[in-house]
């Protein structure tokens, strides 16, 4: 079985992606940012950038049959590390009793200047 989810990203069709895809009981979603209708949300807010992108991934898992306590993994990639406990704070409001394996890293830089933060997760189904 092979399910994907699209966004109705401009990108979607030019670089050749979905948002998230589910093959058998695991689902991957992509590198996701802050991106609504063309436009950053939340600017120079990692924190809210952050809870942006989380409702968005949660969105294409209930899309592809599973919830957030199926994440097993999140990647996070952020511009300016140096705000990283911004971005962790959101992160633990979403998946505080879930605690998936996490990790961080700063980037140079993201597509849009005013991006500050970009997720992927994997997620497992029993």
């Amino acid at each position: 079985m092979r399910k994907q989810v699209f966004t109705g990203s401009p990108w979607e069709p030019v670089v050749g992606y979905c948002r998230a895809i589910r093959v058998g009981n695991i689902i991957e979603v992509a590198g996701t940012t802050a991106m609504k209708d063309g436009e950053v949300v939340g600017v120079d807010s990692p924190y809210e950038q952050t809870r942006f992108v989380l409702q968005t991934i949660e969105q294409a898992l209930k899309e592809l049959g599973a919830e957030l306590s199926n994440v097993t993994r999140t990647r996070m990639f952020v511009t300016d590390i140096s705000r990283w406990e911004e971005v962790g704070k959101a992160h633990g409001e979403f998946f505080g009793s879930i605690q998936p394996v996490a990790t961080m890293v700063e980037v140079k830089a993201l597509i849009n200047p005013l991006l500050l933060v970009e997720i992927e997760v994997q997620a497992v189904l029993d």
